[in-house]
């Protein structure tokens, strides 16, 4: 490998799934203002959107959502076409 490529200033922090609250922490290099409290240690925290515990492909859970009926629309459009 190369050498002076990779940085240096590792660390734990938490990262906390915002969808349902799940922290997990791991050595990142993300910078970040906000701290978090686990377990009587404070870590710096990054806020996810989704993680590994809320993403429906991990998770085996799809949410369908259907923006102003366009599923509906879909199937009586290709129902007349149904064999």
């Amino acid at each position: 490998m190369r050498k002076g490529i990779h940085p240096e200033n590792y660390r734990m922090i938490a990262f906390k799934d915002m969808s349902n609250g799940d922290v997990f922490i791991t050595r990142s290099t993300a910078d970040t203002k906000e701290t978090l409290e686990v377990e009587g240690v404070e870590y710096p925290l990054v806020k996810l959107e989704i993680s590994r515990t809320s993403h429906p492909f991990y998770t085996g859970k799809s949410k369908l959502i259907d923006a102003a009926g366009r599923i509906d629309k879909f199937k009586s459009k290709y129902a007349k076409h149904k064999k």
